[in-house]
Protein backbone atom coordinates (compact mmCIF):
# COMPACT_ATOMS: atom_id res chain seq x y z
CA UNK A 1 0.00 0.00 0.00
CA UNK A 2 1.61 3.18 -1.30
CA UNK A 3 1.82 5.57 2.23
CA UNK A 4 0.48 9.35 2.06
CA UNK A 5 3.46 12.01 2.11
CA UNK A 6 3.17 14.98 3.94
CA UNK A 7 5.30 18.33 2.69
CA UNK A 8 6.64 20.29 5.95
CA UNK A 9 7.87 23.47 5.14
CA UNK A 10 11.79 24.48 6.48
CA UNK A 11 9.97 27.10 9.22
CA UNK A 12 7.45 26.77 11.12
CA UNK A 13 5.91 30.23 12.78
CA UNK A 14 4.34 28.89 15.77
CA UNK A 15 4.32 25.94 18.25
CA UNK A 16 2.47 24.71 21.49
CA UNK A 17 3.08 22.58 24.14
CA UNK A 18 0.72 19.63 25.18
CA UNK A 19 0.99 17.69 27.75
CA UNK A 20 -0.72 13.77 27.67
CA UNK A 21 -2.86 13.20 29.99
CA UNK A 22 -3.91 9.92 31.72
CA UNK A 23 -7.41 9.79 30.05
CA UNK A 24 -4.92 9.85 26.51
CA UNK A 25 -3.90 6.74 26.78
CA UNK A 26 -5.48 3.38 24.89
CA UNK A 27 -5.70 -0.32 26.39
CA UNK A 28 -1.94 -0.68 24.55
CA UNK A 29 -0.47 2.23 26.96
CA UNK A 30 0.47 4.52 24.83
CA UNK A 31 -1.22 7.54 23.46
CA UNK A 32 -4.26 6.59 20.66
CA UNK A 33 -4.52 7.86 16.93
CA UNK A 34 -7.71 9.45 18.07
CA UNK A 35 -5.79 11.31 20.88
CA UNK A 36 -3.44 12.66 17.95
CA UNK A 37 -6.29 14.39 16.44
CA UNK A 38 -7.20 15.96 19.49
CA UNK A 39 -3.69 16.94 20.03
CA UNK A 40 -3.35 18.50 16.69
CA UNK A 41 -7.09 20.21 17.54
CA UNK A 42 -6.03 21.69 20.74
CA UNK A 43 -2.94 23.25 18.94
CA UNK A 44 -4.78 24.40 15.98
CA UNK A 45 -7.12 26.21 18.24
CA UNK A 46 -3.96 27.59 19.76
CA UNK A 47 -2.85 29.16 16.79
CA UNK A 48 -6.20 30.52 15.97
CA UNK A 49 -6.29 32.38 19.65
CA UNK A 50 -2.71 33.74 18.65
CA UNK A 51 -4.27 35.46 15.76
CA UNK A 52 -7.80 36.12 17.92
CA UNK A 53 -9.78 34.03 16.04
CA UNK A 54 -10.89 30.84 16.55
CA UNK A 55 -12.76 27.71 14.79
CA UNK A 56 -16.21 29.65 14.88
CA UNK A 57 -14.95 33.56 14.32
CA UNK A 58 -12.36 33.82 11.69
CA UNK A 59 -12.59 37.37 10.66
CA UNK A 60 -16.07 37.05 10.66
CA UNK A 61 -16.46 33.37 9.33
CA UNK A 62 -16.13 29.96 10.52
CA UNK A 63 -14.08 27.26 9.43
CA UNK A 64 -14.31 23.53 9.03
CA UNK A 65 -11.87 20.36 8.33
CA UNK A 66 -12.61 18.68 5.08
CA UNK A 67 -9.38 16.39 5.21
CA UNK A 68 -7.27 15.07 7.54
CA UNK A 69 -3.72 12.87 7.24
CA UNK A 70 -1.54 11.25 10.39
CA UNK A 71 1.67 9.80 9.81
CA UNK A 72 2.18 8.40 12.81
CA UNK A 73 6.35 7.83 13.68
CA UNK A 74 6.58 6.95 17.40
CA UNK A 75 5.00 6.95 21.11
CA UNK A 76 3.65 8.90 23.40
CA UNK A 77 3.38 7.96 27.16
CA UNK A 78 1.89 9.24 30.13
CA UNK A 79 3.56 12.35 31.22
CA UNK A 80 5.16 12.78 28.30
CA UNK A 81 4.74 16.43 26.52
CA UNK A 82 4.58 17.12 22.76
CA UNK A 83 5.75 20.02 21.12
CA UNK A 84 3.25 20.83 18.21
CA UNK A 85 4.37 23.20 15.24
CA UNK A 86 1.94 24.36 12.56
CA UNK A 87 2.18 26.26 9.36
CA UNK A 88 -0.07 27.50 7.03
CA UNK A 89 0.40 26.46 3.39
CA UNK A 90 -1.38 26.12 -0.17
CA UNK A 91 -3.65 28.81 -0.14
CA UNK A 92 -6.88 28.97 -2.00
CA UNK A 93 -10.22 30.87 -2.55
CA UNK A 94 -11.64 29.66 0.24
CA UNK A 95 -9.45 26.98 1.59
CA UNK A 96 -5.99 25.80 3.07
CA UNK A 97 -3.79 23.46 4.90
CA UNK A 98 -2.11 23.08 8.10
CA UNK A 99 0.84 21.09 8.73
CA UNK A 100 1.49 19.95 11.77
CA UNK A 101 5.23 18.18 13.38
CA UNK A 102 4.87 16.62 16.59
CA UNK A 103 7.79 16.27 18.78
CA UNK A 104 8.47 14.42 21.87
CA UNK A 105 12.29 16.03 22.10
CA UNK A 106 14.33 17.45 19.48
CA UNK A 107 14.90 14.16 18.01
CA UNK A 108 11.96 12.40 18.36
CA UNK A 109 9.14 12.83 15.75
CA UNK A 110 5.95 11.75 17.28
CA UNK A 111 3.67 12.39 14.07
CA UNK A 112 3.37 14.44 11.17
CA UNK A 113 0.06 15.92 10.57
CA UNK A 114 -2.06 17.96 7.89
CA UNK A 115 -5.64 19.50 7.62
CA UNK A 116 -7.67 20.82 5.12
CA UNK A 117 -9.35 23.34 6.68
CA UNK A 118 -12.05 25.26 4.63
CA UNK A 119 -13.97 28.83 5.48
CA UNK A 120 -17.68 28.35 6.09
CA UNK A 121 -20.47 30.48 7.21
CA UNK A 122 -22.31 28.69 9.56
CA UNK A 123 -25.58 30.41 8.67
CA UNK A 124 -26.02 30.05 5.09
CA UNK A 125 -24.04 26.49 5.45
CA UNK A 126 -22.17 27.61 2.25
CA UNK A 127 -18.51 27.62 2.00
CA UNK A 128 -16.92 31.17 1.31
CA UNK A 129 -13.94 32.98 0.35
CA UNK A 130 -10.56 33.75 3.04
CA UNK A 131 -10.86 37.12 4.38
CA UNK A 132 -8.66 39.06 3.13
CA UNK A 133 -7.63 40.04 6.89
CA UNK A 134 -6.69 36.77 7.37
CA UNK A 135 -4.39 35.80 4.09
CA UNK A 136 -2.56 38.95 5.69
CA UNK A 137 -2.24 37.74 9.04
CA UNK A 138 -1.16 34.14 7.94
CA UNK A 139 0.90 35.91 5.67
CA UNK A 140 0.23 34.28 2.54
CA UNK A 141 0.93 36.45 0.12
Amino acid sequence: MARIRIELPGTFKFSANIPVRITDLNYGGHVGNDTILSIIHEARAQFLKSYDYSEKDLAGTGLIMSDVVINFKNELFYGDAVNVSIAVINISRASFDMVYLLKKNENTIIAEAKTGMVCFDYKTKKVVSIPEEVVTKFNFG
